[in-house]
C-alpha cells in the first residue's frame, strides 16, 4: 500500500503537469495563433545564445551577475510564472513564445544543472555582449552587469554540451534543432554610450561585434547546426531608458514616433553591417539555412499598429514598472526596488521596465517575427 509521502509526491506531479499544460495553452493564446505554424518545421530541439532579451535563467545563477540582477524577484514574472525566473519581463520572452510555436516545451538555462535539456538549451545571459570582456576593458568600457559570459563563453558552454550529449554524431543529432545566434551585441553599445563613448566610437565597434556574431555562428555550424537565426537590434531610440539618458529639449532629434533618430539610425547602421555579413556568410555555406531576424521593423510594426492592438496610447513609451519623469524610468529607481510601482495592466504597455519589454509586446513581435521567417525556414506547409 503507498504511503502517505508518496500519494503526496503523486499527486503534486500531476499537480505541476496540469499547471504547465495550462501555462503552455495560455502561452498559445497570447502567441494568437490556432496552428503554430513552426510545428511545420519539425525541431526538435532549440538552442539560444543571447542576452537578457531571451535569458530565462543563466544570470540568476551566476552569483556576481545575480547579486546586480533585478530580474530575480517580483515583480518580474508576475504575469505568467508566478514567480521570477530571471527573465527580465513580466513573463514569457520571445524565445518562450518560438518554442511553444515550435510545439516544444520553454527552454532551460544551461546553468541549471538539474534541468531537463532534451529540448534544447538556452545558453542567454543578461548583461552579455557579444565581444569578450578584455576586449571592452581595452577600450575602458566597463560591463555594468557583472558577467563575463559573453558570446563566446556561451559558444564554451555550447562546446562543452555537445561534447557530452552528442559527440561524435553531432551532424547527424542536430539535423532537426534551430539555432539562435542573438540578439546579442547591443549592450556593448548601451554600456559605450552611458560611460561616455561617443557615436563615431560606438560605430568603429560595429565591424568587430558583426565579427565575433559571425564567427559564432560559423562555430554553430562547425558542430551541425544547418538552420540558424540571427536577429538585429531593436530600433533603441524608442526605449525610456535611452530616451531618459538622452533626453533633449530640441525636437528635430526625435521621429514621428517621438523616438530618438540618432540612437536610432545607430541601430540601422549596426544591422546594415550585420545584414551585410549574413549575406556573405550565405556565400560560405549555400546549403546552409540563415536567416536575419528583423527586430528593428518587428518593433516599428508594434509601435506603428499598438493602439489598434490594444496597447495604450499613452503608455507607448512609459515603462510600466518603474517611477518618475516623463517616461516612468529612473536609473536610480528600477523596477525590482522596493516601492517602485507596477501599472495596473502589464498588457497595455510595450515597455515592462525601460529596458525590456512586456509579455504582450514580445507575443506580437513573435508573431511578426515568425510571420517574417517562416517562408525563409523552408519548412512544410
Amino acid at each position: 500500500m503507498e504511503s502517505a509521502a508518496t500519494m503526496r509526491l503523486a499527486h503534486g506531479f500531476v499537480l505541476c503537469l496540469v499547471i504547465l499544460a495550462v501555462n503552455i495553452s495560455y502561452a498559445q493564446d497570447l502567441l494568437k495563433v490556432q496552428k503554430p505554424r513552426l510545428m511545420n518545421c519539425r525541431f526538435d530541439k532549440i538552442y539560444q545564445f543571447g542576452d537578457s532579451l531571451s535569458d530565462s535563467g543563466n544570470c540568476v545563477r551566476e552569483s556576481l551577475c545575480a547579486s546586480h540582477l533585478r530580474c530575480k524577484t517580483l515583480p518580474y514574472g508576475m504575469n505568467f510564472f508566478r514567480k521570477a525566473t530571471g527573465r527580465c519581463s513580466n513573463g514569457m520572452l520571445i524565445i518562450d513564445f518560438i518554442a511553444v510555436e515550435s510545439g516544444l516545451p520553454l527552454l532551460n538555462p544551461y546553468k541549471d544543472r538539474n534541468a531537463n535539456f532534451g529540448h534544447g538549451v538556452n545558453f542567454a545571459v543578461a548583461g552579455a555582449t557579444a565581444l569578450s570582456a578584455e576586449f571592452l576593458a581595452e577600450r575602458n568600457i566597463v560591463n555594468i552587469a557583472y558577467t563575463n559570459s559573453s558570446l563566446s563563453v556561451q559558444l564554451d558552454w555550447m562546446d562543452s554540451y555537445f561534447q557530452t550529449t552528442c559527440s561524435p554524431d553531432c551532424r547527424e543529432k542536430l539535423d532537426k534543432s534551430l539555432f539562435l545566434v542573438g540578439e546579442i551585441g547591443g549592450n556593448e553599445f548601451f554600456y559605450g554610450l552611458s560611460q561616455g563613448k561617443t557615436m563615431e566610437e560606438s560605430r568603429r565597434m560595429v565591424p568587430e561585434v558583426v565579427q565575433t556574431i559571425v564567427d559564432g555562428v560559423r562555430r554553430v555550424i562547425g558542430f551541425g547546426a544547418t538552420r540558424i537565426i540571427v536577429p538585429g537590434n531593436f530600433p533603441i531610440g524608442c526605449h525610456p531608458i535611452f530616451l531618459t539618458e538622452f533626453m533633449t529639449n530640441d525636437s528635430t532629434a526625435y521621429d514621428e514616433y517621438h523616438c530618438l533618430k540618432d540612437l536610432n539610425n545607430f541601430a540601422i547602421f549596426y544591422n546594415h553591417h550585420l545584414q551585410q555579413a549574413i549575406h556573405e556568410l550565405k556565400k560560405d555555406y549555400p546549403y546552409i539555412t540563415l536567416i536575419y531576424g528583423d527586430y528593428y521593423n518587428a518593433f516599428l510594426w508594434l509601435l506603428r499598429n499598438a493602439v489598434s492592438l490594444g496597447f495604450d496610447n499613452n503608455s507607448l513609451q512609459k515603462a510600466c514598472c518603474g517611477t518618475g519623469g516623463e517616461y516612468n524610468y529612473d536609473l536610480h529607481r528600477r523596477c525590482g526596488v522596493q516601492g517602485v510601482p507596477v501599472c495596473v495592466d502589464p498588457s497595455s504597455h510595450i515597455s515592462w521596465d525601460g529596458v525590456h519589454l512586456t509579455q504582450n509586446a514580445y507575443s506580437w513581435l513573435a508573431r511578426w517575427l515568425v510571420d517574417d521567417m517562416f517562408p525563409k525556414l523552408n519548412c512544410q506547409v
